[in-house]
């Protein structure tokens, strides 16, 4: 994290090579409020204002860094998640050269997409986290059919999917401190106003974007607002408890279940399996060809055809 915030301050030209020099005896966190100011300056697609105005919500997005290009805005929001930040902020980031999924893998994010991270003190275990992540799903699959989606689906546990194809990935982290949760970042890319052969060739077959999709570009502003607005509506579900009413939404719009799937699950071999459901606490509930059932709580379960 130390060197991607270092590189997001020498690319604004807020350090001089002195500074670069001697970085290793400051305490990186020594410039959280100068990665602040940055993210508060005008940026050129991305408008804070135009999200802000008239957003409906209490306390998500409230508090916008939008930034012109970073690593990931996963790792900004951990760090100004550190350093005294309002509940609810959000990160925003018009590029990103090294967003993260699931498995660690880097890509490259262009202009055209929408790429933000919330950065959340919810107050709850561990055992939560899966939930939180299916929560966001909810709020996203919702966003898209507000601006005309038809039937967008959830692809446990961190893909929504058009027409059998991925247009937007979630990744949660949880920063935590002596095994206490301190913050919850939840990082969404939307591949919005983008063409598909803009994607590395291998992801181009199972890639789709909104623009595909719905045939026109949209405002990736109004995204944004749309999804910050929805986002705090099943937040406070989660807030309130309200686990079953998020999996029933979740369920709803579900593109794992009734599929035969391969697991791939850390340090265990992968195995094919038929998805049953989702459980309480957000596994993927999922029988073996042996008839055994299994909870399925992290790892990658890919589609077969």
């Amino acid at each position: 994290m130390k060197d991607e915030i270092i590189n997001l301050l020498k690319k604004e030209g807020k350090l001089s090579s002195k500074t670069i020099d001697e970085i290793k005896q400051v305490d990186i966190h020594d410039f959280s409020n100068i990665v602040k100011e940055i993210g508060k300056e005008k940026t050129e697609y991305i408008n804070a204002e135009e999200i802000s105005k008239d957003l409906n919500t209490r306390y998500i997005g409230k508090n916008l860094y939008v930034f012109k290009e970073v690593s990931s805005t996963n790792t900004v929001a951990k760090f100004l998640s550190t350093n005294g930040i309002d509940d609810g902020s959000v990160v925003i980031s018009e590029k990103q050269t090294s967003a993260r999924g699931r498995s660690g893998k880097a890509w490259e994010s262009p202009l055209g997409g929408v790429w933000l991270s919330i950065i959340l003190n919810p107050h709850v275990d561990h055992s939560k986290l899966p939930l939180i992540t299916l929560a966001t799903g909810v709020a996203v699959a919702k966003t898209l059919e507000k601006i005309g989606v038809e039937n967008p689906e959830i692809k446990w546990p961190n893909d929504i999917m058009i027409n059998g194809k991925k247009v937007c990935g979630i990744l949660t982290e949880a920063v935590a401190k002596f095994n206490t949760i301190e913050n919850v970042i939840i990082g969404v890319g939307i591949d919005a106003n983008l063409d598909v052969d803009m994607f590395p060739e291998e992801l181009q077959e199972g890639t789709t974007t909104l623009k595909e999709e719905l045939g026109r570009e949209g405002n990736e502003n109004f995204l944004i607002k749309t999804f910050l607005e929805e986002f705090e509506n099943i937040s406070e579900l989660f807030d309130h408890e309200g686990y079953e009413a998020i999996l029933k939404e979740w369920r709803k719009r579900s593109y794992s279940i009734g599929k035969i799937v391969e697991v791939r699950e850390p340090f265990n071999k992968n195995y094919d399996a038929y998805v049953l459901g989702i459980s309480r606490e957000g596994a993927l509930v999922v029988e073996k060809i042996d008839g055994t059932l299994e909870k399925v709580i992290s790892g990658e379960c890919i589609i077969k055809n």
